[in-house]
């Protein structure tokens, strides 16, 4: 096949592309109604939306019904505050999720104008109506989590998000690790699993991270474990400040960090540098450090230009490059070495069409690529697999609000090229003579899903979503997939409780890993054969239940997630170097609640998320790096952990001083081997806490692991064979900012 989208869907993209300007991102509206005592639409009231974290606002007017619209609104939390001749002004806080379309109903009293306005209602009240769970986590949070603003460090999603821990050191969501990145709702293409160590965003580049678990829209989830929806710093946050980070501490750790921002009426930007290091990287095989260090950089920008009230350029570019040791055990020979690069960037227009329609295109650009070089002289062998992966693409939405209805349609598509090389040694000079093994593929595919949605809102009370979302795949196989997705969501009059639920499918595409030639033959001298991959094809239901009580917001929800060609990963005999495979399926199900407390008594917040849940799987290996034998029954997949839970508490203190306090507890991966079926639990403890010098200064002391409870928590082989969690660590960190 050609290295293209394919033709139809081409011709699809291109046609979009051409005939409509290019609109940033997938973002959420506003709108609302403004009224008097009387209940009397009032028409001219001046209505602002301000974000709560930057100077990013927008004003309107109200028209002869009394409403208003915000059509293209980031995600985040918002003051929405309005105003009319002869009446007092008034404003409320307003909570946008992306996609959603939160309604406000404004009243103004006749009066005179106040000096200062009363927030009516906090932000972690607000309800988002969605049959979505999300989880919004600020950069307030990031600061704050122990150990969570680190370059590589994943805590600003599993101290959050009820069912999300780090195993065989991947980030793992309801019982998988296939997820999502985006930019304001673009999402950055990746096929490939498992084979990169580094997260592809720094956490200090985020102003906010939405997490969403299930439950998705047509318009996404095509990676049905997780989407991380990130809105980063733009510029309208600062006006010509610069922020300098830089940290120190044990295993001779630094993570350091450097960015200007400001912001005119018209123009923001922002630009960041970063560097980190450690020699204590991955978790290792055995307790003891050995060969283990990690270091990297990385920098990141955007640049946002209004051109006119209705149009918006954006562009966002973000790289960084990882280095880890893979890490020994004690008398063990060899020297491999991870090395990871990841680039993307996204070039946007955005547009407005009138008050009731938005469209959305975006252009993106995305390179992956994860080198496990190994030393000559490793023993036995020694390994090397050096892969990259280049994605292009585009993807369009319009969204158009009419009446009762909000419709979603939209296409995104892109092409891949992958060029991979394996090389391996033979070093045993005890067993028979082989030939070195060298291999060359470049093999490519491409992907195009078109969607339609419509959110229809029956009642104030009631409201129904169903859309469908249509594939085609081309690679190794080539695929079509049909997605339809069901939801609904009911507001119970009198205590504002949402109970929602959700059916729906979706389809994961293959990476386009293959294997030919020498290097299936080593695979079947290693009594090993290859299958094409296929793709994953889930069904989900779930169903919820979000309740606030006096500023707490307590959400509860079952999910149910069937699987078939389950996807997972297996190693080429004792190397580090692994392939993908698919199970014929696994089961997922689970119980979650997630709590999140308003400021309590205005000097701290707690929150806590908690899963119980079980990953199985079930019937032979369908695909990929396999022996194919077939287990008998259902069997834990290795990520399988019964109760996971995360919590958390920041809270201010005298002397402009603060402390945070994160406890995770997990209760034992599945050990393989029965008995006993799973490891045995663990907790690990972490402690921050800071001064602030001024508006200018802040110093803090992390202490992650603070019992230093040091055990085997995994078991399956990858990245240098079982893993033990990291040992105590202890850093200090001064954080300077100044203006330019």
């Amino acid at each position: 096949m050609s290295f293209s989208i394919n033709r139809l869907g081409m011709a699809l993209l291109a046609a979009l592309l051409w005939y409509s300007p290019l609109y940033a991102a997938d973002v959420g509206s506003v709108r609302g109604v403004v009224h008097d005592q009387q209940h009397h639409p009032l028409a001219d009231a001046r209505v602002t939306l301000k974000s709560a974290t930057s100077q990013w606002s927008q004003s309107s007017v109200t028209d002869a019904r009394g409403e208003f619209s915000f059509m293209t609104v980031p995600l985040g939390d918002y003051v929405l505050s309005v105003s009319g001749t002869d009446f007092t002004p008034t404003a409320q806080a307003v909570s946008v999720a992306s996609g959603s379309s939160p309604v406000a109903h404004v009243q103004l009293a006749k009066g005179p104008a106040l000096d200062t306005l009363t927030v009516t209602a906090s932000p972690e009240t607000t309800v988002l109506n969605t049959a979505t769970p999300t989880t919004v986590v600020n950069r307030l949070d990031i600061e704050r989590a122990p150990g969570a603003d680190r370059s590589n460090s994943l805590a600003m999603i599993t101290n959050f998000v009820p069912g999300a821990y780090v195993v065989h050191d991947q980030l793992h969501v309801r019982g998988g690790h296939q997820t999502t990145w985006a930019i304001d709702g673009v999402e950055i293409p990746n096929t490939n699993i498992a084979s990169n160590l580094g997260p592809q965003i720094d956490p200090k580049d985020i102003d906010y991270l939405e997490v969403q678990r299930g439950s998705y829209q047509a318009d996404q989830g095509d990676r049905t474990y997780g989407v991380f929806n990130v809105v980063p710093r733009t510029g309208f946050e600062r006006d010509n400040q610069a922020e300098l980070i830089a940290s120190g501490g044990s295993y001779g750790q630094t993570n350091d960090y450097f960015s200007v921002g400001s912001h005119t009426e018209r123009f923001a930007y922002y630009a960041s540098v970063n560097g980190n290091r450690s020699d204590l990287g991955i978790e290792t095989p055995v307790a003891q450090i050995i060969h283990d260090s990690q270091n990297g950089y990385g920098a990141f920008s955007t640049l946002i230009f209004n051109a006119t009230p209705d149009d918006q350029f954006r562009f966002v570019f973000s790289a960084r490059h990882d280095n880890y040791d893979i890490p020994n055990a004690p008398g063990q020979l060899s020297d491999d070495v991870q090395r990871e690069t990841d680039a993307f960037a996204i070039l946007s227009w955005v547009r407005t069409l009138g008050a009731d329609a938005a469209l959305t295109t975006s252009l993106f650009f995305h390179q992956n690529r994860a080198d496990l070089d190994a030393a000559p002289n490793d023993f036995p062998t020694s390994t090397t697999d050096q892969r990259t992966s280049t994605y292009v693409g585009g993807q369009e939405m319009l969204r158009w609000h009419v009446s009762r209805n909000d419709l979603q349609a939209g296409v995104t598509g892109f092409s891949q090229r992958d060029n991979e090389s394996f090389n391996v040694l033979f070093n045993d000079p005890s067993a028979a003579p082989a030939a070195p093994i060298y291999q060359t593929v470049s093999p490519t595919g491409s992907l195009v899903a078109a969607y339609v949605e419509d959110t229809f809102k029956a009642t104030d009370w009631l409201s129904f979503a169903g859309g469908v979302r249509q594939t085609h795949f081309d690679g190794g196989v080539t695929e079509n997939a049909t997605s339809p997705r069901l939801g609904a969501t009911l507001r119970l009059p009198g205590v504002n409780w949402l109970l929602r639920g959700f059916w729906g499918k979706y389809y994961q595409a293959p990476p386009l890993t293959t294997l030919e030639g020498p290097l299936l033959q080593f695979a079947q001298n290693n009594d090993l054969g290859f299958i094409p991959l296929h793709g994953e094809r889930d069904e989900e239901y779930q169903f919820g239940l979000t309740i606030p009580i006096e500023g707490w917001t307590v959400d509860i929800d079952h999910f149910h997630t069937l699987a078939k060609n389950f996807f997972d990963h297996n190693n080429i005999g004792n190397s580090n170097a692994f392939l993908p495979l698919t199970i014929d399926g696994a089961l997922i199900q689970g119980n979650e609640l997630a709590i999140r407390s308003p400021k309590l008594w205005d000097i701290g917040q707690f929150h806590l998320a908690y899963s119980n849940q079980t990953a199985d799987g079930f019937g032979a290996i369908s695909g990929g790096l396999t022996d194919f034998s077939p287990p008998a029954g259902s069997f834990a997949l290795d990520h399988d952990q019964r109760n996971t839970a995360n919590a958390g508490f920041d809270v201010n203190l005298p002397w402009a001083s603060f402390a945070s306090l994160s406890v995770y507890y997990g209760s034992g991966f599945a050990n393989g081997d029965a008995p006993p079926t799973h490891l045995p639990s663990h907790t690990e403890i972490n402690l921050s806490a800071g001064k602030s010098f001024g508006q200018s200064l802040e110093v803090s002391l992390t202490i992650l692991n603070l019992t230093d409870r040091h055990l085997l928590i995994d078991n399956s082989l990858t990245f240098g064979g079982v893993h033990y969690n990291d040992p105590r660590q202890i850093y200090a960190q001064i954080h300077y900012k100044f203006g330019y």
